[in-house]
């Protein structure tokens, strides 16, 4: 069996490696791929992002079933071209993937459904954004209304930092047209945590929880970026409020797009808020996340293209879906400067090493082959995992991993998995 995935990053290096366990050995290829992914699977020279090039190739190799990894390809309906054709597809449609492209079209939904979220208001008129934040002061939420490559969302502690994110998406264009329509919502308090979930349309099963790390620097500080690491489970995810979470957030969401006409295929990851009033969406993503698919696809005992094929089919309820009952944590090994400006084409030494350590993994993200050198291409370099009893014990696995491996320029958390380690939960 023949599988195309659909990406280049840390997220569909994970994929690739689940899918290769697969009992139907399947011959797995990758669009674009990177360094890793290319000793699993043949890398084809199509970009995610080119729907007309990854379509002719669909049809001229007629691969078994695609995998669609990254969002933009699925919010430009590469799912509904292949569906078109014939494909079996994991990833949903575009009108489905708007519940990540839009973030306007998603606060819509979760309010007139009542599925608890934050207070909001959208806006496209720069003056009028700026009157609505200097009456409701701050903290507040500021939030490019489309893709922003996970770097749209500033939460804002004074008004000041407010105004100057609304500047930025709004008027200096940070965000291209991404930032031309805002959501600006009220600051909610709570731990965060993240419920990935495969939807075949009508069937819902989450995954384990996880918890990743947005800002840069140790201690919370610093900009957002994609994720520097995360774990799983996340302990303030407790098996009630994870009924609780399926209940009130999930079935309610895939109910209210059905009644939209729309059947969404593939993975439903809900970026939630547990506050001292319950659980609250702050954000909807139509595809895994990136760096929690590192730590969760580690701990899935089912085999991954089975419950490919069956979201694909709308099958789900005839699998049951297997955990290992072990925790995963991941740190992210990133290019000096990320999520600013940062140089590439550092020669990565140490990977070998790395990758010998039982119970770790070394996931390519931003990495490309020179020669028979890996190099960093990307801002996010490589998602390094740990298996653990504990969490403690899966961090310790992950960062020993780490410090086998090293390029110029090098930087990562040292304090991934913080919150878990000091709950005492």
């Amino acid at each position: 069996m023949d599988i195309l995935v659909v990406g280049s990053g840390g997220r569909e290096h994970a994929m690739c490696w689940s899918l290769a366990k697969s009992k139907r050995q399947p011959k797995l290829f990758c669009a674009p791929g990177n360094a890793g992914i290319s000793k699993i699977a043949q890398c084809v020279d199509i970009k995610a992002e080119d729907i007309e090039g990854l379509v002719k190739w669909c049809k001229d190799r007629k691969p078994g079933l695609v995998v669609i990894g990254p969002e933009v390809p699925l919010c430009l309906g590469l799912a509904d071209e292949l569906t078109k054709e014939g494909f079996q597809v994991f990833g949903p449609s575009k009108a489905g993937a708007q519940m990540e492209g839009s973030k306007d079209f998603t606060k819509k939904l979760l309010l007139e459904n009542h599925i608890p979220t934050a207070r909001a208001a959208t806006f496209t008129d720069y003056e009028k954004a700026l009157a609505y934040v200097r009456a409701q002061g701050a903290p507040i939420v500021i939030k490019a209304d489309g893709l922003a490559a996970g770097k749209g969302v500033t939460v804002c502690e004074t008004t000041d930092q407010a105004e100057l994110a609304l500047e930025e998406a709004m008027k200096k264009k940070a965000f291209g047209e991404a930032g031309s329509k805002v959501v600006i919502e009220e600051f909610l308090k709570g731990e965060e945590a993240s419920i990935l979930a495969f939807v075949d349309g009508e069937t819902i099963v989450p995954m384990v929880s996880a918890q990743d790390h947005k800002r840069v620097f140790d201690g919370d500080k610093g900009p957002n970026t994609g994720g520097m690491g995360a774990y799983s489970p996340a302990p303030v995810v407790t098996e009630s409020l994870h009924e609780e979470i399926l209940d009130k957030i999930l079935k309610p969401t895939v109910a209210a797009l059905q009644r939209m006409g729309i059947v969404y295929k593939g993975v439903l990851y809900a970026g939630l808020m547990i506050t001292p009033e319950g659980p609250k969406v702050i954000e909807y993503n139509c595809r895994f996340g990136d760096p929690e698919t590192q730590v969760v696809l580690p701990r899935l005992k089912t085999d991954f293209v089975n419950i490919c094929m069956a979201v694909a089919q709308g099958k789900l309820s005839h699998l049951k879906i297997e955990w290992d009952e072990r925790p995963a944590a991941c740190v992210v090994m990133a290019s000096e400067g990320y999520p600013g400006a940062y140089p590439k084409g550092k020669v990565i030494e140490g990977l070998e090493k790395a990758a010998a350590h039982a119970d770790s993994y070394v996931f390519h993200a931003g990495t490309a082959l020179v020669g028979y050198k890996t190099v960093t291409s990307g801002g996010r370099v490589l998602c390094v995992t740990g298996l653990g009893a504990t969490i403690q014990e899966a961090l310790d696995h992950a960062y020993q991993a780490v410090g086998d491996i090293h390029f110029e320029g090098v930087h990562f958390r040292k304090d991934i998995g913080w919150r878990a380690l000091t709950s005492g939960r």
